[in-house]
């Protein structure tokens, strides 16, 4: 079973003649203790390629000391990482492994450096005797894994053994971490001479002074998730589209950027880009059930499905329909559990509205029972979903595209003409999806006419959401009234789900003997909210499609 401990430290260079200043009185310390010093030897793993270290993610095995385990670091923050313990093993766990499953595709984890670490550690405490925070005096040695076993040996092929000394300054203890320590601590620090390492990690600095960092260009795949160098390929790529010939793109197409000046290439790329970073940042948090992950999982994926739906002029939809219908199966994994939250805040906060004279039989009970059944089936699905091939080959492709761009000679225009034209595009369909609505008979019709305008708003304000960078205020302002279209039809549609839960949930009381008054009394309010809703859209809609919003885009 693998442990959790959020990481809040910093890292200062020291040498041979440095030396502590006197911590006691800074803050809230009242004393320094001395806890001894610890022997430390770490195996630190990664693809050969250097992925995760391209992410700030380092993955090692570490022996000696009092934390002797597997240990993945995540970035959590400025200074901050989540450190996921696992206990030792000979290979690395998969408790581990599947946390970095989206970055590592289909590469191997081989061990890269060796680092060993005499550390002298002192414990900051305050007036009460807790612990506040540890400092830590680190002597380091670190060279290529499995080129030599021990200090002193000689580097081969270019690669040489790394020796430093480095101090750490991370908070500890129960309770509330007070950052203004460590600021206290590092003014203390600077006052002697000591400065912040230039090197985020030990891993870093080991593959910087040994020479095994790869090259950036080697790491093509770690380089597109980040938004490093896939503007140019793109831009190179276009070029070959348009004439066939490497580099001879249509004037203007490689300028660089993705604003005004930029080419709707640019534009398009840069948000594809960031919604694959998204989705891939995101993944060990969904792995985790880190509250509201799947939710901005879910909504980056519809995002990226979006925008090959609706910048078929500057990417080419024969190659992006294939993966936009993949990404539409993600959507629908994720959706299972999304959906499930959603339907069961709204359910248990209806509930609580009922005055309890009116909550006939074991209402709250009868609803803890239905929603966990369906949250253990929802979790498993969402894990198996993303353990499973396809999601794999989904990212796969994601990353190839960004890599090697199926750009169409609109993808050479100028961003904000074609931004322009993909957002007014959508609006039109979103405004005969919204009249066809309107006219609908009451009942099951409307519901689902209502329900396709809903996913026409939604993507609708993507598309303007994406030509934010070029179209500036008036996309921003057009996307924040659409989405309060898609607002008013999402709580409609909700109000749809939530009537069909609440017939299960009836029938199953009614089963078990108990009576299904209350669950019919919510269902009438769900009905009423609805007819509610239905109400309020000629409104709503009026606002959001006045002329001088549609106006403004136009560049």
């Amino acid at each position: 079973m693998a442990d959790t401990v959020r990481e809040i430290e910093r890292k200062y260079e020291a040498d041979s003649t440095t030396r502590l200043p006197d911590l006691a009185g800074i803050d809230r310390v009242a004393t320094v203790v001395e806890q001894g010093v610890e022997d430390l030897d770490a195996l630190y793993y990664d693809t050969p390629d250097q992925r995760l270290t391209a992410a700030g993610i380092t993955l090692r095995r570490r022996t000696g000391g009092r934390d002797a385990g597997w240990h993945l670091k995540l970035p959590a923050g400025p200074g901050e990482r989540e450190e996921i313990r696992a206990p030792l093993s000979d290979v690395p766990p998969p408790e581990l492994t599947s946390l970095v499953r989206a970055r590592v595709l289909d590469r191997d984890l081989v061990p890269v450096v060796r680092l060993r670490t005499r550390r002298t550690v002192r414990e900051l405490r305050d007036a009460a005797g807790a612990p506040l925070a540890e400092v830590a005096v680190d002597e380091v040695w670190a060279w290529p894994a499995g080129e030599a076993e021990k200090p002193g040996a000689a580097g081969v092929a270019g690669r040489t053994e790394a020796r430093w000394r480095e101090i750490e300054v991370e908070l500890t203890g129960g309770g509330e971490r007070d950052p203004g320590l460590l600021d206290e601590a590092e003014r203390a620090l600077a006052a002697v001479g000591v400065h912040p390492a230039s090197a985020p990690s030990k891993l870093a600095r080991a593959l910087e002074e040994t020479g095994l960092r790869p090259a950036r260009p080697e790491d093509r795949t770690a380089a597109v998730a980040s938004g490093k160098g896939a503007a140019a390929a793109s831009r190179k790529n276009f070029g070959e589209k348009e004439s066939g010939k490497k580099g001879s793109g249509r004037k203007g197409s490689g300028k660089k950027g993705a604003g005004r000046r930029g080419t709707a290439g640019d534009l398009v790329l840069e948000y594809v880009r960031e919604q694959l970073r998204v989705i891939v940042e995101l993944d060990p948090a969904v792995r985790r059930d880190v509250p509201d992950s799947v939710h901005r999982m879910r909504v980056a994926t519809r995002r990226l499905r979006s925008a090959f739906r609706s910048y078929t002029k500057v990417l080419d939809r024969g190659v992006t329909a294939p993966v936009g219908g993949e990404l539409k199966w993600l959507a629908a994994e994720l959706g299972v559990e999304r959906d499930r939250e959603v339907l069961t805040d709204r359910l248990v906060t209806a509930v609580a509205d009922v005055p309890r004279t009116l909550r006939l039989g074991p209402v709250d009970a009868r609803l803890r029972i239905w929603s966990e059944r369906h949250r253990a089936e929802s979790r498993d699905r969402v894990l198996a979903t993303l353990d499973g091939d396809r999601y794999l080959a989904l990212l796969k492709t994601l990353h190839a595209l960004l890599e090697d761009p199926p750009l169409r000679p609109g993808a050479g225009r100028p961003a904000p003409e074609i931004a322009a034209r993909a957002v007014l595009k959508d609006y039109r369909r979103l405004a005969r999806r919204v009249r066809t609505a309107l006219d609908a008979p009451a009942g099951q019709d409307r519901d689902v006419a209502l329900h396709r305008a809903r996913k026409a708003a939604k993507r609708t304000r993507y598309a303007a959401e994406a030509a934010r960078p070029a179209l500036g205020r008036p996309a921003k302002k057009f996307a924040k009234r659409v989405k309060r279209v898609q607002q008013l039809l999402g709580d409609h549609q909700d109000s749809v789900v939530a009537r069909g839960a609440l017939r299960e949930l009836a029938t199953q009381a009614q089963q078990a003997g108990e009576g299904g008054f209350t669950f019919g009394l919510l269902y009438g309010r769900e009905e009423a909210r609805a007819a509610d809703r239905e109400r309020e859209l000629p409104r709503v809609w009026k606002k959001a499609s006045r002329r001088k919003y549609r106006a403004a885009l136009r560049p």
